[in-house]
């Protein structure tokens, strides 16, 4: 049974008195070159975005403002991690089921990925993604 790795990766935070900075760069501070970049705003309360899996694509989730929750899912175990530092990233490899809920007023998620947007990388069924990557629970 694969075990969930939970990978937080802590980005540079320059300290200011006029207002802090961070950044990220790709194949540095990703670890990935960035071929696309979101962003995801205004989700009403109690709404959930996500709710698929990738085949290629690998994406670090940065809560840019405010506060959600991201649900990781490899088919045997179930993760769920607060983002609320602008400065910290998430790290969702491919064959993993997310899930982002639990939005703060003024939430802002940006997602850098590894792939450009190709539909059919997406699994958007459960149970296909459970027969895609092999488990039988």
């Amino acid at each position: 049974m694969p075990t969930l790795d939970i990978k937080l990766i802590d980005l540079p935070k320059i300290t200011d008195p006029r207002g802090n900075l961070t950044f990220a760069e790709g194949e540095g501070h990703v670890p990935f070159a960035i071929k696309r970049a979101y962003w995801v705003y205004d989700v009403p309360a109690g709404e959930s975005r996500g709710g698929h899996a990738h085949k290629r694509l690998k994406q670090l989730v940065i809560a840019l403002s405010g506060s959600f929750t991201v649900t990781l899912d490899n088919g045997y175990e179930r993760r769920t991690v607060l983002l609320n530092h602008p400065w910290q990233g998430l790290l969702i490899d491919t064959d993993t089921w997310r899930t982002l809920d639990d939005f703060s007023s003024g939430a802002v998620c940006l997602v850098l990925a590894s792939e450009h947007y190709e539909e059919e990388d997406y699994i958007y069924d459960y149970d296909e993604f459970l027969e895609y990557i092999g488990c039988s629970r």
